[in-house]
């Protein structure tokens, strides 16, 4: 863990360089080592970083600068290449050293079960925790042909955790009977296909809670982020997937942490995906760090 100075290599555009001024804390988990298709996102991170530098700081929604938060990039986790176990507990620990801190966390993935260690450590500090959730899968399985260690379990881990009543997950477009069938027999909340018209009701029902929002780049449709392990057709456009970020901005509920996972640049070699994720980035710094 490097906390004592700023990240050596690419930081995310108007990053703090003092870790203990700053108000929230961006890190990378780049891990890809259960992804049941396409590997690669576990360079999102750092491509997320590099191209941010072509964003501009202000912030039209929002009427803010990148001036007027302090956040600090804490550079990507040091991860064991190919163990999920332990990767997993270098996440949390490294997480929970953060909140401890009492700053805002913001992890850029990576395959979604990085959110899982993630969603412990935020537990542990907040256990009237709920969890916001967009995706174009479910991520309910308890395992991938006999792995319980995959990046389509995380949701279902935390449900395991948190109770299925806590999560609510949003624009969800593919995933298996048995997972739809489980969801709505435990009641865990998914709203198909949208985000933003379901988002905007649920909303006053979690006001004053400690909520975590964990966002899934294939969310957006193909068209909008190629660049990404698993595409799904059918998803929401990268405007709407803006105005729910700022709906919850916007509402009473208390983003206590998030992040942004699945961006895979090797499949987008424009660069749309990767520039997009930070554009989402720069409106979730301004927007849900007060």
């Amino acid at each position: 863990m490097r906390f004592d100075e700023a990240y050596s290599g690419n930081v995310f555009i108007k990053s703090h360089p003092d870790y203990n001024e700053s108000e929230a804390v961006i890190y990378g988990m780049p891990m890809d080592w259960t992804v049941s298709y396409r590997p690669g996102s576990r360079f999102g991170p750092s491509r997320i970083r590099e191209v941010s530098i072509g964003l501009e700081e202000y912030s039209p929604y929002l009427d803010r600068e990148l001036e007027d938060v302090k956040y600090f990039d804490a550079g990507d986790i040091p991860l064991p290449f190919g163990n999920p176990q332990k990767s997993i507990e270098a996440i949390e620990e490294f997480v929970g050293k953060i909140l401890a801190d009492g700053k805002f966390p913001l992890g850029m993935g990576g395959e979604h079960l990085v959110s899982w260690p993630v969603i412990k450590a935020m537990y542990k500090k907040y256990p009237d925790l709920a969890i916001i959730h967009m995706d174009a899968h479910t991520d309910l399985r308890e395992h991938y042909e006999g792995e319980p260690l995959s990046h389509s379990t995380p949701i279902r881990k935390a449900a395991a955790l948190l109770g299925p009543g806590n999560i609510y997950s949003f624009g969800i477009r593919s995933g298996m009977k048995e997972e739809f069938e489980w969801a709505k027999q435990a009641g865990l909340h998914i709203s198909k296909f949208e985000v933003h018209k379901p988002l905007k009701e649920i909303l006053p029902t979690l006001a004053g809670r400690p909520v975590y929002v964990t966002i899934d780049i294939d969310v957006l449709d193909p068209a909008h982020a190629p660049g990404t392990g698993t595409v799904d057709a059918g998803g929401i456009t990268s405007r709407e997937l803006l105005a729910s970020i700022h709906e919850i901005a916007g509402s009473d509920v208390r983003v206590v942490g998030a992040d942004l996972v699945e961006v895979a640049p090797v499949y987008d070699p424009s660069e749309q995906t990767a520039n997009t994720a930070s554009k989402l980035l720069r409106e979730m710094i301004l927007g849900w760090i007060k």
